[in-house]
């Protein structure tokens, strides 16, 4: 199909959404890489802020809630409200948030304000995540797995270089270096700037009558809304059992083995690393496949694996933290699009919801899991936590709706 339009006043035709525009796929691709280093350095600082500020387990739980919870919240009433007035520069305004959040962070001095500087961060990824999520499925061409996965997988690698950065940068002198990540937040705002003008022609085209790439089901009401309740239990499973991973695994292997702060975030860079090829694998798969087995296989297949990872040395921490990583996250950028299928005119409201479900749910999970922690141990936290992905058998009750040929 191709379209007649007029955008800064030349007529061009446009083959509209048969072809996927790759050079947007990567340039927010790339800035998701951007927003999530920026908020993987929260956890990567964690093992520092401990001991600078005497802080409990309970603590650094708060603080990942805060941060989390304040990403989670707003990101449906984002997405819900940009589906009725699209903002295609609104994700500039989320970056400023998170260059505040990290200037602010930098000169924290105290448990309440480190608090603060977290919800900056988490407000400005809030309000970056559902408009990008909506730029890749129109941006996808009909792709929408490939797509979401260019997208996530740029997200995963900025949260394994965060560790690494921070291990580099900050760790060797001080938390004031935490100000040279500014740098990445000035190159996000520049990325972002050549993709919201893409969006913006793009709205013109729909102003025009042109749609977007939608594919519509014949499911009954009542079947989308236990789909939909399946996959936020799903998100629950794999989130609580992430924040685990994300939250604690530093201090984990630092108990178990005895390693140094740079020690183990090199070992959670490891971790990081597989998680983004998992991702990376998630979305052709669910468009070749179909979404359902990929759900399935990367939420409940991760279960032997995680059940097993309490009770092995070092080495084989990391082969088994290699393989659960890659399972694991192949489920979310199947996981996401499966729902916008099901909710296929509202993209916005739905992927801020799961995107904000995600977030809260690793919020409550770091929260309950610090507390736990204090109470027992960080170990005991994680022969509990191996047993939730034993829940993503659920998943068998999904409608399958990938089309026949």
């Amino acid at each position: 199909m191709e379209v007649e339009t007029t955008i800064h006043g030349t007529k061009k035709v446009t083959p509209l959404l048969e072809k996927t525009v790759y050079s947007i796929l990567f340039s927010i691709s790339f800035a998701h890489l951007l927003n999530d280093l920026i908020q993987a350095i929260i956890p990567s600082i964690y093992p520092l802020l401990k001991e600078s500020y005497n802080l409990s387990f309970s603590q650094i739980g708060l603080i990942t809630f805060a941060f989390q919870f304040s990403a989670s919240i707003f990101q449906p009433l984002v997405g819900y409200y940009t589906d009725k007035n699209p903002k295609p520069f609104s994700q500039i305004y989320g970056m400023l948030f998170s260059m505040a959040g990290i200037v602010s962070i930098s000169f924290a001095d105290n448990f309440y304000w480190i608090i603060a500087s977290v919800i900056l961060i988490g407000t400005g990824s809030s309000i970056f995540h559902p408009e990008s999520a909506r730029i890749s499925n129109l941006a996808s061409g009909g792709k929408r797995g490939l797509a979401q996965s260019i997208f996530q997988v740029g997200g995963n690698f900025g949260t394994a270089l965060g560790p690494l950065l921070v291990a580099l940068i900050v760790i060797p002198n001080s938390q004031k270096h935490i100000l040279w990540f500014v740098i990445v937040a000035v190159i996000g705002l520049a990325i972002l700037s050549k993709i919201a003008y893409w969006y913006r022609d793009h709205l013109i085209l729909r102003k025009n009558k042109v749609q977007p790439f939608i594919d519509f089901h014949n499911l009954p009401k009542q079947k989308v809304q236990i789909a939909i309740g399946i996959l936020l239990i799903v998100i629950f499973s794999k989130f609580f059992y992430t924040a685990s991973l994300s939250s604690y695994y530093q201090f984990y292997i630092i108990d178990k083995f005895g390693l140094t702060i740079k020690q183990a975030q090199f070992h959670m860079f490891i971790y990081l690393i597989a998680y983004a090829v998992g991702t990376i694998l998630g979305g052709p798969l669910g468009d070749k496949i179909g979404r359902k087995y990929v759900i399935w296989i990367s939420v409940f297949g991760a279960f032997p694996f995680a059940l097993l990872l309490p009770y092995v040395n070092l080495f084989w921490t990391d082969v088994l933290m290699v393989i659960i990583g890659i399972i694991i996250s192949s489920a979310f950028p199947a996981i996401l699009v499966y729902a916008q299928e099901l909710l296929p005119k509202k993209l916005g409201m739905v992927s801020g919801l799961f995107y904000g479900f995600a977030f809260g749910m690793g919020a409550l999970g770091s929260a309950l899991l610090g507390k736990l922690a204090d109470e027992t141990s960080i170990q005991y936290v994680y022969h509990v936590c191996s047993y939730l992905p034993l829940i993503g058998a659920i998943c068998y009750f999904l409608p399958n709706l990938k089309k026949k040929e």
